[in-house]
């Protein structure tokens, strides 16, 4: 599936979510997604959890999330390492 068609699956509304993007259709954030992943849920498991799901509404998460990413600037951290 194309770049574009991956990003309209992912939208905000001010009235849903105080406007976190969300999956089209749902109250399920990215951020959530992102989350259930990184805590070691495989793309079947979140598939089977939340029917109606699909795994390209996963990778358009994950593409939101990796485009966002390139367009915030990062200031490093003074962070001590003991």
């Amino acid at each position: 599936m194309e770049r574009k068609a991956l990003m309209e699956r992912i939208t905000s509304d001010p009235r849903v979510l105080g406007g976190q993007p969300v999956i089209h259709g749902t109250r399920l954030s990215v951020a959530y997604m992102l989350k259930l992943l990184a805590s070691g849920m495989t793309i079947e498991e979140v598939l089977q959890e939340y029917e109606g799901l699909t795994a390209e509404d996963i990778r358009a998460c994950l593409l939101f999330a990796s485009e966002t990413l390139e367009n915030i600037s990062f200031a490093p951290l003074n962070v001590e390492v003991s």
